[in-house]
């Protein structure tokens, strides 16, 4: 059974920082791609960060420099440091494959975490 189990959201001020986690099982992790995504209220989920099997990453422009994505094969967990947040960052995280897990043409997400930036 495939499973995505994030933790870590919360409330946070405006510059400050936060650590999201997921705990992942059923799936070879180690040779997985990974990938946090977010999703706000009325728009698509939208992928912001990603690292392959062998380590590369790679963050969209709106979060380069500010977070950091990283993969524990041993652990089979997906960190999300998130640092010097905005407002704009407010969503629900999510962690998944990427592309992400489909299974019998139906898609497959974790409860997600929310994420709040306000002051």
């Amino acid at each position: 059974q495939v499973q995505f189990v994030e933790s870590g959201g919360g409330l946070v001020q405006p510059g400050g920082s936060l650590r999201l986690s997921c705990a992942v099982s059923g799936i070879t992790f180690g040779v997985a791609s990974m990938g946090w995504y977010r999703q706000v209220p009325g728009k698509q989920r939208e992928l912001v960060a990603s690292v392959l099997s062998g380590g590369s990453t790679y963050l969209v422009d709106s979060v380069e420099g500010r977070f950091t994505v990283s993969r524990d094969n041993a652990k089979s967990t997906l960190s999300l440091q998130m640092n010097s947040v905005e407002p704009e960052d407010t969503a629900v995280y999510y962690c998944n494959t990427v592309p992400h897990f489909r299974w019998n043409s139906r898609d497959l997400w974790g409860q997600g975490t929310q994420v709040t930036v306000s002051s």
